[in-house]
């Protein structure tokens, strides 16, 4: 069943000459973490700087041998052992210092380099997804089987996908269920650096809850330092954007308080599937949207900016599903349309499998099906509007008489006359309002 390969993890760093991080940086954010947390052994300050603990003692030493911190000579037993540390004078007076060139401080960044490698590693191009994961994923929905045949390449190329057809049919369901069927796990960076600047990227609203690795000190064998803390397992991201979407959304957000930068929504959901939901109902021409995803989609890499107005590449692995009610004619250019790699309509359903997600529907909301209700539905209400099915329709109608008999203090049922009643909500009568 499981066709996922798991993902090779990103290796522990072994010593703080193989970071790729400048020493000075390092050593700033392991005072800075001293001075903010209180901690003073060198076990708890690994912990939140996310290093092992013999890369935590280099830096620890670094900083005695600048005179930066000191051991304060005591051995506590209750800590197994360990030696404490404080800053010195100018310990402090350069923590301070550096805090106020940046608030950042806690867990070591990853420079953006190594996070290259680590993207190549779990890729959502090497995702295999077969026929049986992606129907289990959407095995609540009752879809046409050839749209399977076309989602299942587009999702398992890790290419553009644009959703189109009437509202109310499931593109956000089906959106949905995408990501349910990616399955495995990937690991975020906590932060990343560029040119001496941190970029934090994990975030708990887009991210699944860290994975914890606790040690059992019963097993013989150790889980923790497997793979390098710095990073967060999690399931892979989704973001999903509606019409709030606007373009400085995409673009490095500074924090000038803390003059730290936080990672842009496309960049959180590398890896993973970034949804742009309702198409057509940003502020932004879904055009102006385009063409700002033009360069990524095409070579698998964005450009972002510091505020000092340098730019530069990060990569681009994401699975990005444009879904809109309108034709896409109506709002893309030709070359716009050539960049989206799969464009699948979704339609409404048959009359078929209307009333099949009818009955599936009545069955879930505990209401019995009424085979004269169904008729005159089908032949009395549905010609009013031209026989359009919509994937929403069923829930809307039995809900609305779910209410109206709990309403009435009746037992729940379906009766001609509830259907009306039911149906008169659904669409407004085309009358002039009196003012």
């Amino acid at each position: 069943m499981n066709m996922q390969t798991s993902v090779m993890a990103p290796p522990p760093p072994k010593g703080i000459a193989g970071m790729k991080l400048a020493t000075a940086m390092m050593r700033d954010i392991l005072i800075k973490t001293m001075y903010r947390s209180n901690l003073s052994q060198a076990s708890e300050l690994a912990r939140l700087i996310c290093l092992p603990l013999s890369v935590t003692q280099e830096l620890i030493d670094l900083a005695r041998s600048q005179l930066l911190c000191e051991a304060t000579g005591t051995l506590n037993a209750n800590n197994g052992n360990e030696m404490g540390y404080q800053l010195t004078d100018s310990g402090k007076a350069r923590a301070l210092d550096a805090l106020a060139q940046s608030e950042y401080f806690g867990a070591m960044p990853v420079p953006l380099d190594v996070y290259r490698e680590q993207i190549k590693r779990q890729s959502i191009r090497n995702i295999h997804l077969s026929r049986e994961r992606l129907t289990t994923a959407m095995g609540h929905l009752v879809l046409p089987p050839t749209l399977l045949d076309n989602l299942g390449p587009a999702v398992g190329a890790g290419r553009s996908i644009l959703m189109y057809g009437p509202p109310g049919n499931g593109k956000s369901s089906i959106s949905n269920g995408i990501r349910d069927a990616l399955g495995d796990k990937i690991y975020v960076p906590r932060a990343i650096e560029y040119s001496g600047q941190v970029i934090t990227v994990y975030d708990p609203i887009v991210h699944s809850a860290p994975e914890e690795d606790v040690d059992d000190p019963n097993s013989l064998r150790r889980t923790s330092g497997r793979y390098d803390t710095r990073y967060v397992k999690c399931e892979r991201p989704t973001v999903i954007t509606g019409g709030e979407l606007s373009l400085d959304m995409l673009d490095l957000v500074y924090n000038p308080t803390a003059r730290t930068y936080q990672a842009p929504l496309q960049l959180k959901s590398t890896g993973g599937v970034f949804i742009v939901d309702d198409l057509g109902r940003q502020a932004e021409p879904p055009q102006a949207l385009i063409n700002r995803w033009i360069v990524p989609l095409e070579e698998n890499k964005d450009i972002l900016a510091l505020q000092s107005g340098e730019k530069f590449e990060v990569p681009f692995d994401t699975l990005v599903i444009f879904s809109t009610n309108f034709h896409p004619n109506a709002i893309f250019d030709k070359a716009a349309l050539r960049r989206i790699f799969y464009k699948i309509r979704i339609d409404g359903p048959n009359q078929k499998d209307f009333l099949k997600i009818f009955s599936l529907v009545a069955r879930k909301r505990k209401i019995p099906l009424d085979e004269a209700s169904l008729v005159h539905l089908l032949q009395n209400r549905y010609p009013e509007i031209d026989n359009v099915y919509a994937n929403y329709q069923p829930i809307f109608l039995i809900d609305q008489m779910i209410s109206i008999c709990e309403f009435e203090g009746i037992p729940y049922q379906m009766t001609p006359e509830l259907i009306d009643r039911a149906w008169s909500n659904m669409f407004v009568a085309e009358s002039d309002v009196d003012h």
